[in-house]
């Protein structure tokens, strides 16, 4: 099982962006493998849906450290409520939701920062 967590800095302020709702969603269906040569084949099992696995917002310090602690293997997605988060701050942005579409192999543990600005974002997987 696999832990997922998220840091969220708003690079304008060179500061961590606190009070960012973010949520955190797992494909149920969708995929399936298929092992007829190597390397293993997805192919699509419809139907399929997102499923919130946990949703709260980022603290002082720009991180939601318990999205997931003990995560299977899937398909997930982070989303991040970016317009929200710069409407409050009397800031413009053309991105009013950030998702970010994953992975997971269930071992290990998935941190995935937000690196953000009102025109540009960056994210990675992190330690």
């Amino acid at each position: 099982m696999s832990a997922i967590t998220t840091h969220v800095l708003d690079t304008v302020l060179g500061k961590p962006a606190a009070g960012m709702a973010v949520r955190l969603e797992r494909l149920e269906g969708g995929w399936i493998e298929v092992v007829e040569g190597e390397p293993a084949e997805r192919v699509t099992d419809a139907p399929c849906d997102w499923v919130e696995v946990a949703a709260g917002l980022t603290d002082a310090d720009g991180r939601c450290r318990d999205l997931a602690i003990d995560a299977p293997a899937g398909d997930y997605r982070l989303s991040f409520a970016t317009g929200a988060y710069f409407k409050d701050r009397n800031r413009l942005s053309i991105y009013s939701e950030i998702v970010i579409a994953f992975a997971c192999d269930g071992k290990g543990h998935y941190h995935l920062p937000l690196l953000l600005s009102e025109n540009s974002y960056t994210t990675y997987r992190g330690s």
